[in-house]
């Protein structure tokens, strides 16, 4: 009998199933509907991967080329397809490589489980080989954490590792297994975690907050919507665009954000922020009324909070309690999924069109796009753009592409050009700015959707950082596309020591390699603009390749990404140049 068939057996009569910790830790996977997983394996992780070849029908195991690999991957996979993502590693080094990816995903709120081996339970303390405190270091990024010594804890620590990471406010978690407990033996049964004692995930909705809501929203004459990622954990997607259009409320997006409402709707003013759109920021300090929906107020959205929206009432959807009144200070709170409190109050808001107001941020557009939009689109130099990249890539994929951005000028271009038709299709670093991301994000974000186009888009500079996963591809033979914006700098980087610090380029410049070759290398189809007369037809090429493809393009060395709030600043403060 098949292992997964034998365990819904051995459950189904309650009976325990008596296994080896290792293998309970495959049960469980199995028991939580997890069909993939990255890591890297090594020898306190070795009892796991043993019983991995024996699952390897039921559990699909990637190898990525370095465990910071594994955990973006993980973190593209969960983003994209809405579930948990997982990781595995061995202990120290290949623990501590996993920190970056945690800390990614705790501030980006993105349901992951990492498992990591660690030396036996008598050895602990004592500086064995491959050693760390991972549970003391990665404290402070992740949700919840736990280290395993007896292989009875397993069934009920993974069951409570995966609800506390996909429930609520998702987020990371790491769950740190000794090597006994991995190969002791157990009587393994599982049940899946349905609440853990004074975690309270999803606070109830106020009906008398709601009550009041409607009121401040049925009065104002300006009100402005700001909305965050929170719509897209929370499947609200379908009550934002109600909500919208019934109340006739202009709607702006954080990076994160992007996607949840379709960017061709009328009422999507675009993306606020530092390299956000010029009316969506200037007309924050203007509106009466601020709905600030699954967004937390970071300060690339605030800019200087001393000055941020205090002509506005402020109403904060929120399903974190501990980010209400954190930046901001707001003047009621809707606390709960979005899903749920946008439902409760759409029946008590008056249909309504804000003309005269949405057309103010119609006349900030047209500022922007004689500014800014325009030169980007059409630039008056030979050397191409990255925004003309974008727009032909949105032209080849008609906007039903998921584009995973890297960080830096080609994030901002791309957050600020890339069109979507359906949710989840954005996926970048946000509030951790993690170079190196997009590569393995990529990769799982395809296995995660592979009914979807999936491009990477990266700088020369954050490529590097994780190109190692191009052998990753190579071996899965994972059809993604990887867009390569070559400026030959650390072009964010650049850009500020251009406006701030008198054009020092103290450590941008870089000199790279032949990345077409590299790609090659890994027996990836690659190819290289430079040209504009080239790059439709090479976009149509990648596009149409039914595997993985590398293009590079050669874009301007010294461009700029406007509008631009400077650091500290405050939103009407907004550079058109």
């Amino acid at each position: 009998m098949e292992p997964v068939k034998e365990l819904k057996k051995q459950q189904t009569q309650e009976k325990a199933l008596k296994i080896t910790g290792a293998e309970a830790i495959i049960h469980c996977l199995l028991a939580e509907g997890v069909n993939t997983l990255y890591g890297y394996p090594g020898g306190a992780i070795m009892p796991v991967y043993d019983e991995l070849y024996k699952f390897r029908d039921q559990l699909h195991h990637v190898l990525t080329r370095h465990e910071q690999g594994a955990v973006h991957a993980a973190q593209g996979f969960a983003r994209a397809s809405g579930r948990v993502g997982v990781a595995i590693a061995t202990s120290g080094p290949g623990a501590t490589n996993l920190v970056t990816g945690l800390a990614d995903a705790q501030i980006d709120s993105t349901p992951v489980v990492c498992i990591t081996g660690q030396v036996p339970r008598h050895l602990l303390g004592s500086d064995a080989f491959q050693e760390t405190d991972i549970i003391g270091i990665s404290t402070p990024v992740t949700k919840w954490n736990y280290q395993i010594t007896r292989a009875e804890e397993i069934p009920e620590i993974l069951a409570k590792a995966f609800y506390i990471a996909r429930s609520g406010r998702p987020g990371p978690v790491l769950v740190d297994i000794t090597k006994n407990a991995q190969f002791d033996s157990l009587d393994f049964t599982y049940k899946p975690c349905k609440g853990v004692r004074s975690y309270k995930p999803v606070p109830q909705p106020d009906l008398a907050a709601i009550e009041a809501a409607a009121h401040l929203i049925n009065q104002a004459k300006k009100p402005y919507i700001v909305f965050g990622q929170g719509i897209i954990l929370g499947k609200a997607e379908a009550e934002l665009k109600a909500f919208v259009e019934k109340s006739g409320i202009p709607a702006a997006w954080t990076i994160l954000g992007l996607s949840a409402l379709d960017s061709d709707h009328p009422l999507n003013v675009g993306m606020v922020g530092m390299h956000g759109n010029y009316g969506p920021n200037v007309l924050t300090n203007e509106c009466d009324l601020l709905l600030a929906i699954g967004m937390r107020f970071d300060d690339r959205v605030t800019g200087n909070l001393a000055t941020y929206a205090k002509q506005a009432k402020v109403i904060h959807f929120e399903i974190d309690p501990a980010e209400v009144n954190k930046n901001v200070k707001v003047d009621l709170a809707l606390l709960g999924n979005a899903k749920e409190t946008l439902a409760l109050l759409l029946p008590k808001i008056e249909k309504k069109s804000h003309g005269a107001w949405l057309g103010e941020f119609h006349k900030k557009y047209e500022e922007e796009y004689e500014a800014v939009i325009r030169r980007d689109m059409k630039p008056d130099k030979p050397g191409l753009t990255m925004a003309e990249v974008i727009a032909e890539i949105n032209k080849a994929t008609d906007h039903n592409a998921i584009i995973v951005t890297d960080v830096g000028q080609h994030q901002m271009v791309a957050c600020r050009y890339a069109k979507f038709r359906q949710s989840k299709s954005n996926i970048t670093s946000g509030g951790l700015g993690t170079m190196g991301f997009a590569l393995p994000a990529a990769i799982g974000a395809k296995m995660g959707a592979m009914d979807r186009e999936v491009i990477a888009i990266a700088g020369d500079g954050g490529y590097q950082m994780n190109i190692q996963e191009l052998g990753t591809i190579f071996q899965t033979r994972t059809p993604v596309k990887i867009v390569v914006l070559n400026n030959d700098f650390l072009g964010m980087v650049r850009q500020w020591q251009e406006l701030f610090f008198d054009k020092r380029y103290a450590s941008t410049v870089m000199t790279n390699p032949d990345f077409v070759k590299i790609a090659e290398g890994y027996h990836i189809k690659a190819c290289r603009v430079s040209e504009r007369a080239d790059l439709a037809g090479a976009v149509a090429e990648m596009i149409a390749c039914p595997d993985a493809y590398f293009l590079e393009v050669k874009v301007e060395k010294e461009d700029n990404v406007f509008p631009m709030i400077p650091s500290g600043a405050s939103v009407s403060d907004i550079r058109l140049k």
